[in-house]
């Protein structure tokens, strides 16, 4: 396994009303990496150095996220708020060519919004276990409303732990590593914001209208709301391809980086290789 880079470099775009924050490394065409709930940049520590020997990476924390140090809520922690900044990143680095984006769990959403407001940008897209609703399905009560309301009086811990266990299965928060677990208390305010807009859908027409290259990626073991989400896309995108990592729940690029990484390389260069 290719080993983390210990002290990842550290980039800010300035935006109005706040910074993107953002790792990068290596050459190549470019790959971009948006997180989940609970998040940072820091949560691809397997994929930055593996994909960068052969792409230029790009990292960024979602505006809100660690290290951005501005207080919960915020009323811009919104999908389709994330999805201008990094449009406006990768414009701001010049990837004339557009860019490989992967987005996972919630980061999924916002992946689908890049792919939506700039066609022209986004060059291939990977779905990692998406969880959004789609605008002809009911709404919901969000999943996590106690745990907010666990942050909100002070009960971090046991807000975490029912939050990722809920995501990934029983037990995960008590195995998780210690590294892990700082990056979601680094995170834990932004489930304030992020239960403000729990149930914003995608609109089916929007995900029908998708024309790049599409992979769906689900960990073998995840719970089977994410592959609900996977089999209507696969419906509306016939041309969509499907992979499960094995070994995995919906943290699979952590559980099994090798399969994951392995699988969304062979999908790009596939990709690349069919539009030569």
């Amino acid at each position: 396994m290719t080993r983390p880079t210990p002290d990842l470099p550290h980039d800010t775009l300035a935006l109005p009303g706040g910074s993107l924050h953002y790792t990068q490394a290596g050459q190549g065409e470019p790959i971009l990496l948006i997180h989940g709930s609970l998040c940072d940049y820091r949560y691809w520590r397997w994929q930055i150095p593996a994909f960068a020997a052969t792409h230029h990476v790009l990292a960024p924390s979602l505006r809100g996220c660690w290290p951005d140090r501005q207080p919960h809520p915020q009323p811009g922690y919104r999908i389709a708020a994330h999805a201008q900044d990094l449009i406006q990143l990768a414009r701001t680095l010049n990837v004339p060519d557009g860019v490989h984006v992967i987005g996972h769990s919630r980061g999924a959403q916002v992946a689908m919004a890049f792919a939506t407001q700039a066609p022209d940008l986004c060059h291939t897209l990977v779905l990692a276990d998406p969880a959004f609703r789609f605008d002809d399905e009911p709404e919901t009560p969000p999943f996590y409303a106690r745990t907010v309301d666990q942050l909100r009086a002070g009960d971090t811990e046991d807000a975490l732990q029912e939050f990722i266990d809920t995501v990934n299965g029983p037990d995960t928060w008590r195995k998780m590593v210690g590294w892990f677990k700082d990056m979601t208390r680094d995170n834990a305010a932004t489930l304030v914001s992020q239960i403000l807009e729990a149930n914003t859908p995608v609109r089916l027409r929007d995900a029908a209208a998708l024309r790049c290259p599409l992979l769906l990626v689900g960990g073998s073991n995840s719970p089977a709301k994410y592959g609900t989400r996977q089999d209507r896309l696969q419906q509306l995108l016939p041309h969509a391809r499907r992979a499960r990592i094995a070994l995995s729940a919906h943290g699979m690029n952590l559980a099994n980086p090798r399969a994951f990484n392995r699988t969304v390389l062979e999908f790009i260069e596939t990709a690349r290789a069919l539009s030569a």
